[in-house]
């Protein structure tokens, strides 16, 4: 790890037990504010530059998560979850809502951390702030449970609308210890996968959703900034 990271490491973790530093490092990533202005791509200074530039999306929010769980000595593997920005639950302005409704299928980052005998879901991507607008912000997490997912995962990566029983709920079966995917998922044991991976799923994309994509995040930004006020 870099020296800032590995500064805010021991800040953030000095005097607390196992579960309290999996509680404080989730927490302070958690609160870095979400942000699409700045693209963090290469995991090997996306977690220096979202502490230097205090704010960032899930792939930096996460590559910081897994750098820092790990030296707490947990095994972390990445997910990347297809999902639809026209999520029908965020407060969207007429204008976002009008360009959410063109987006492309995307992809979310999170990490799956193993605790104990059991992998859980842990997704650090809304600010609190941000609870206003209809995000899935995951407060009080105990160190130990699934954290709600940030988007709610398509079961499919090629489908254009959403489930009426999607939920952000982390997908179990009865009271398994372990994840099923579901069909679109993808697991990955570590940073060149992930990013090999994202780079195959951006290469397909047309110039027309790319610029589609462009005018998204840029009213998003905007949109973020009024709803923090």
């Amino acid at each position: 790890m870099s020296h800032h990271v590995n500064e805010k490491f021991q800040e953030w973790t000095n005097g607390f037990d196992p579960r309290q530093s999996r509680i404080s490092v989730f927490e302070h990533i958690r609160d870095i504010p979400y942000s699409l202005s700045v693209r963090m791509t290469d995991p090997d200074i996306a977690p220096e530059k979202i502490l230097t530039l205090e704010k960032g999306y899930c792939g930096p929010k996460h590559y910081l998560l897994a750098a820092m769980y790990r030296k707490l000595d947990l095994d972390v593997v990445y997910v990347t979850i297809p999902f639809l920005w026209n999520d029908p639950d965020l407060q969207y302005s007429p204008e976002l809502r009008r360009l959410a409704a063109g987006m492309p299928v995307a992809s979310h980052l999170a990490c799956r951390v193993r605790i104990g005998a059991r992998w859980v879901l842990v997704d650090a991507t809304w600010d609190r702030p941000l609870v206003k607008a209809g995000f899935p912000i995951n407060e009080n997490w105990d160190g130990f449970a699934d954290t709600k997912c940030a988007v709610k995962p398509l079961r499919s990566a090629v489908r254009t609308a959403f489930c009426s029983k999607a939920t952000s709920e982390p997908y179990r079966e009865g009271s398994e210890g372990e994840f099923h995917p579901r069909a679109g998922e993808q697991d990955h044991g570590d940073e060149d996968d992930h990013v090999r991976y994202y780079h195959d799923k951006t290469g397909m994309r047309t110039q027309e959703e790319i610029e589609r994509i462009a005018r998204f995040y840029s009213e998003f930004e905007t949109w973020l900034v009024r709803m923090r006020g």
